[in-house]
């Protein structure tokens, strides 16, 4: 019930917001009315036509917000009506309504053309008092329709000041709600362009473990063949079947050099595939930037059962590495590598930034880059702020698809 009403002013403003006709619809129709109940059973009893121009006044605000130099224009020209003809005695009108008018061209019309509008209306009005003499006229004591040249200026700079100010603030609040969608699409791009370059990557070093494998198969295979061809007892469909073997991995060779046809390896020397026997390159580079680097990798890891995962594991060690320099400087960091036949863990623990270091803004991709190597061994990957205000990256990669769990397998 306390949310209910917490929330029901905000969802009255935005009904409100989202209808705008209507509100002007109420705005001016009720003024009009209530204009109207005002005059219509004062003694003497005014003229039909008299009542009709006094609540006509506010007639042009269903206008305000299509047509506000219109709608100001109309309410002055039929305020100076008021003002020459003075059909209900007594009756003289005040600067409220034409506030209303200034205020809407203020609001929905560039300064330039609202501020001479404005000034525009306030001599017409004070024209038509002068002309008529009511002016002249003191206000009495307590009179709610104040009609001093004062007065009008004050009520009318008032009205203008606060239209413009609203015209400014839902201007520059515009310009925020538009520069905030251009970060989101920049930043959804960016994420894009993210997985789409570590994808590249991680196609680029499965080419450089699959291929070696591949053509291995390929070399041992004719090899055999040879050795089965050249035998004392040669048994053609032995040998027929190890050339098929041969023929079927070169074909799977061509094919997987065709899908990855995207990387251009024509222009890059093939290197030794990372692994996690690589690791001292890296660390050294850490230590060379000022870290405090110790790192502890289990035997048992740098012999894990896919050679992807092993490539993958080093990639996700120097992103870290290269985060930890990025954003915390020179500080004291911890590499844990363990592993057995069925997983491999990475942790990379680093302390708070160091004093005065400027951290280098980042795009993300790096975080969306181990997300992707992660994701692509069914692992799982945390990463935040750990006791001490530093930062811990826990990644985990299965060697095979975890069993489903009970809400999956209910589903």
């Amino acid at each position: 019930m306390v949310t209910d009403l917490k929330t029901a002013p905000r969802a009255a403003r935005r009904w409100i917001t989202g209808r705008p006709r209507a509100t002007d619809a109420a705005l001016g129709g009720g003024l009009t009315l209530f204009d109207v109940a005002t005059v219509v059973h004062r003694a003497p009893e005014p003229a039909t036509w008299g009542v009709a121009l006094w609540g006509a006044q506010t007639v042009p605000l269903l206008w305000r917000r299509t047509h506000p130099r219109l709608a100001l224009a109309a309410m002055t020209v039929l305020y100076a009506a008021f003002q020459a003809t003075s059909p209900i005695a007594g009756k003289v009108p005040g600067p409220f309504l034409l506030m209303l008018g200034v205020y809407a061209l203020a609001g929905h019309v560039r300064a330039r053309v609202s501020l001479p509008g404005a000034v525009l209306c306030l001599v017409s009005a004070l024209t038509a008092d002068a002309l008529t003499g009511h002016w002249r006229q003191p206000p009495s004591l307590g009179s709610l329709e104040p009609i001093s040249a004062t007065t009008f200026v004050f009520f009318l700079g008032l009205a203008w000041t606060l239209g413009y100010g609203r015209r400014r603030i839902e201007a520059d609040a515009n310009r925020l709600r538009d520069l905030n969608r251009r970060l989101a699409a920049e930043q959804e791009r960016n994420a894009r362009q993210a997985v789409v370059a570590e994808r590249a990557r991680i196609a680029r070093d499965l080419h450089d473990v699959v291929a070696h494998h591949v053509s291995a198969i390929a070399v041992q295979a004719r090899a055999a063949e040879d050795v089965l061809a050249t035998g004392p007892l040669p048994d053609t469909a032995v040998v027929e079947g190890v050339g098929l073997i041969a023929r079927s991995a070169d074909t799977a060779l061509v094919e997987m050099r065709r899908l990855l046809g995207l990387l251009s390896f024509r222009d890059q020397r093939l290197a030794p595939e990372p692994s996690l026997g690589h690791l001292g390159p890296l660390l050294d580079t850490a230590t060379a930037a000022g870290c405090r680097v110790t790192s502890w990798v289990e035997p048992g890891a740098e012999s894990a059962p896919s050679p992807g995962m092993r490539v993958s594991a080093y990639r996700i060690v120097q992103e870290a590495l290269t985060n930890v320099v990025k954003h915390a400087g020179p500080v004291g960091v911890r590499v844990t590598v363990r592993g057995d036949a069925s997983r491999l863990i990475v942790e990379v623990v680093n302390g708070p930034a160091a004093p005065g270091h400027q951290p280098v803004p980042g795009s993300g991709r790096g975080l969306v880059g181990m997300r992707e190597r992660v994701a692509a061994f069914d692992g799982e990957l945390t990463a935040g702020v750990c006791e001490g205000g530093g930062w811990r990256l826990y990644a985990v990669l299965r060697a095979r698809a975890r069993a489903p769990r009970a809400a999956e397998v209910a589903v």
